[in-house]
């Protein structure tokens, strides 16, 4: 009965955040698609094509591709709350587009939600010819059926469905046309086509379940198909239709249709509004709800945004719009790029390399299981790293995104990180991966589609429980003593409290840290998986210390990553960073200083929900693992952190490479101020035959006889989310705690942010883009875009929030 008491809380704040929460943008690897968080429900996508030539429809815009040569797509306004404003621009269709999305909370059913669609030429002098189309297909249980009767040339005016599904119930879509759209006319042929032209075409279509997400590839069959028809005659006139005319739905309607998908095509400015009215709501949308909510979202989300991330006052007046708006838009893509994504995966429980199989620590196959099998389907809502290039879960990422998120809306990330923690199985292992369904997995090349159950990733989840906790303590300690004391006592198992005052800033996203009763119910709620997942860390990576006469305090803690091949060590996160040979006796580094870290938060919790002795055993890891750091990777020869291998001998040694695998002691904040080790690390930092550049910290030494080589992905480039650490670290440790580097570390600190600020503003300004990556040498951006995963903590980094 205390369990289920407990859970209460729960389940009550997850109920009220259903109205504002259920629907968004959850399809982010397109360019607009909105669905529900329910497994096979109601899913829309937008797509869109130039009319001015032919070969335009084989270029139809849908999904996110870098390939597809848009100048920029970015969320400017998004929030989780109440909607957002995106702007796309279509270079090569001449065409600007904005999606205004506006959620509308009320019954019982998820609320109501509006959409508009608009757009304008980019060049005014030029000919901009749009033709778009909106679907929206359900899977699984329920049906929709179009309201509007068929009219075999399309139709004038709106156009209306209704539909139903158990977790929907009733409700009804509306397209509604714009007031001032223009239509091609005139033009060769077109007294043959006047009876369509200037119309809205359809198609209702049956598609077999899980094949909705392939709805681009058979709509465009549909018009491809009737515009062979069309163009039969012509096949030897030099003048063809003109092809407003011709690349059109059908105006058809099949039995039993699941996909229904409606077409406009416009000369210029166009504007349409789409409406999905839940019927347990009884508000009829409008235009004018869209006329008067979007200017009111902006509005409120810019009062907010300066709340949240306050501008800093280092930088001049001149460039506060600018990096404000930069700002805005690269939180609004991160917010904006979350997914829920739900289907099986692939898992391979038996495969190893030659220098893992040795070990006692395979996860064996039940009955026998050998090869790639799918699993049961599993839902998951997750920040996407890049919408374009990785639509999909990365573990490793996922710690970095809710940070940012965690600051914006505390309660969403609560709910993307209680996503994650479901997926722990009863072993306590989480794939680093998550490539859930057919349509995930087109976007993953072959050989990455398949998980392996003892290969691990760095646990930067814990990374968004600390932030979380830290929350919960500010607004407690802010309250005042008194309160803070209630609250304190009801995390160690007294009574309920009243809810504290959160800041206005924190939105409707904070019920879970006004409440220590809601913050404690969380965390108790998440305690158990994430120690069996701590523990299954400790149990499948753990390394070999006194095979090899290794010297540590401790003989236990010593931490390898498994999974990697000669060139790769991609459980790390680093793929292509420096190590030793592959041997059974190496010692990793980054392992152990993340395994430091994960002790700490579990500490953190066990504390908060009152598990002292737990709490006491991960303090005791925690320092034994803080003095094997020092044990068995510094090098004094080299004066630096250092990986740890075996030679042909079996004798241990160090293998050295100066970059941001040396520097993980410093970057999560591992040592004391008083370190002696701490000056030499600062010395390599700063230094620019080292790490320092003017556009932020390299990954590598440019010293280094690796550096630039090969693939180059952890080689030299700048990564975002280890400055960021490397920031954090010096701003709240060795910057401001009392120490021999204190100076040293204010004024590596100052420079560093401004660098890292500047270059990723001015390649955003010159690009239209964040990127995954940052060019050492000449600060350009690198690989994926738009990549506001990650390095979106540069919105962290300008409000000095860490």
């Amino acid at each position: 009965m205390h369990l289920l008491w407990l859970l209460l809380p729960l389940a009550s704040a997850a109920a009220e955040a259903n109205d504002t929460l259920l629907w968004g943008p959850y399809r982010p690897n397109l360019y607009f698609g909105l669905r529900p968080r329910i497994p096979q429900s109601l899913m829309t996508g937008l797509m869109w094509f130039g009319t001015h030539d032919y070969l335009s429809i084989s270029k139809t815009r849908h999904s996110c591709d870098q390939g597809d040569g848009i100048s920029s797509y970015t969320w400017t306004e998004y929030d989780t709350r109440e909607g957002g404003v995106q702007v796309i621009k279509d270079g090569p269709n001449n065409v600007q587009i904005t999606t205004e999305f506006l959620k509308v909370a009320g019954g019982d059913h998820g609320g109501s939600w509006a959409a508009r669609i608009k757009g304008e030429p980019m060049n005014p002098d030029v000919p901009s010819r749009t033709s778009l189309i909106f679907y929206f297909g359900l899977e699984g249980l329920g049906g929709i059926d179009m309201d509007t009767d068929e009219l075999e040339n399309g139709f004038e005016g709106d156009v209306k469905f209704s539909g139903s599904t158990p977790e929907l119930d009733d409700f009804t879509i509306r397209i509604v046309d714009g007031p001032n759209n223009n239509h091609v006319s005139g033009g060769l042929h077109a007294d043959k086509f006047e009876e369509r032209i200037g119309k809205t075409h359809y198609l209702g279509q049956p598609v077999p379940r899980g094949n909705l997400w392939q709805a681009k590839e058979l709509l465009l069959q549909n018009i491809i198909k009737r515009a062979q028809e069309i163009l039969a005659p012509y096949k030897d006139s030099p003048s063809p239709p003109d092809p407003s005319y011709v690349l059109q739905l059908p105006d058809d309607v099949y039995t039993g249709s699941n996909l229904y998908a409606v077409q406009k095509s416009f000369d210029g400015e166009f504007q349409f509004d789409v409406f999905f009215e839940s019927a347990s709501s009884k508000q009829k949308l409008s235009s004018a709800t869209l006329d008067q909510g979007i200017p009111a979202l902006v509005a409120s989300y810019g009062k907010r945004f300066q709340n949240a991330f306050p501008f800093p006052s280092d930088y001049p007046a001149e460039k506060r719009d600018s990096l404000e708006a930069f700002s805005k838009a690269i939180t609004s893509n991160l917010v904006g790029g979350v997914g829920y994504f739900y289907g099986t995966s692939i898992v391979n429980r038996k495969f190893s390399y030659e220098w893992d199989e040795e070990d006692d620590t395979q996860t064996n196959g039940e009955d026998g299981e050998t090869g790639p099998r799918l699993t049961e389907p599993k839902a998951l809502l997750t920040a996407t790293p890049s919408r374009s290039f990785f639509p999909r879960g990365f573990y490793w990422d996922e710690g970095f995104h809710l940070l940012h998120i965690g600051e914006w809306d505390n309660d969403f990330s609560l709910a993307i990180l209680k996503d994650w923690i479901d997926l722990i199985d009863d072993d306590g292992w989480v794939a680093r991966e998550q490539i859930l369904g057919e349509e995930a997995r087109s976007k993953v090349p072959a050989e990455f589609q398949t998980q392996v159950p003892n290969y691990a990733n760095p646990p930067t989840l814990t990374m968004a429980v600390t932030a979380f906790i830290s929350r919960v303590k500010k607004i407690a300690a802010a309250a005042g003593p008194s309160d803070q004391d209630l609250g304190m006592d009801f995390a160690m198992g007294g009574g309920a409290q009243e809810p504290l005052s959160a800041p206005a800033e924190l939105g409707a996203g904070s019920q879970y840290i006004q409440s220590p009763e809601l913050a404690h119910a969380f965390l108790k709620s998440i305690y158990g998986p994430l120690k069996r997942h701590y523990d299954w860390f400790r149990r499948t990576q753990r390394g070999q210390i006194k095979q090899y006469a290794r010297v540590a305090r401790s003989r236990t803690e010593g931490y390898r990553w498994r999974g990697r091949s000669e060139q790769h060590v991609l459980t790390s996160g680093m793929d292509d960073y420096p190590r030793g040979p592959p041997h059974a006796g190496e010692l990793h580094l980054d392992l152990i200083s993340w395994m430091a870290f994960f002790s700490g938060t579990m500490k953190d919790i066990a504390e908060f929900v009152g598990e002292v002795d737990d709490a006491t055993s991960f303090g005791e890891i925690e320092q034994a693992i803080l003095y094997n750091i020092d044990d068995l990777h510094w090098s004094e020869k080299d004066q630096m952190y250092c990986d740890a291998n075996v030679d042909n001998e079996d004798e241990s040694y160090h293998v050295c490479h100066q970059g941001y695998l040396s520097m993980f002691p410093l970057l999560l904040a591992l040592l004391p101020p008083s370190s002696p080790h701490l000056g030499p690390m600062l010395d390599a930092l700063r230094d620019p035959e080292q790490l320092w550049s003017p556009y932020g910290l390299r990954s590598l030494s440019a010293s280094h006889p690796e550096f630039g080589q090969g693939e180059n992905y952890w080689k030299g480039p700048i990564w975002i989310q280890m400055n960021y650490l490397a920031l954090r670290a010096l701003y709240k440790k060795y910057a401001a705690e009392e120490g021999p580097y204190k100076a040293r570390a204010q004024e590596i600190y100052q420079q560093l942010r401004k660098n890292i600020i500047d270059n990723v503003f001015k390649e955003y300004e010159r690009t239209g883009y964040v990127w995954e990556q940052y060019d050492s040498l000449t600060g350009t951006g690198m690989r994926s875009h738009p990549f506001t995963g990650w390095t979106s903590l540069v919105t962290l980094i300008l409000a000095e929030t860490y």
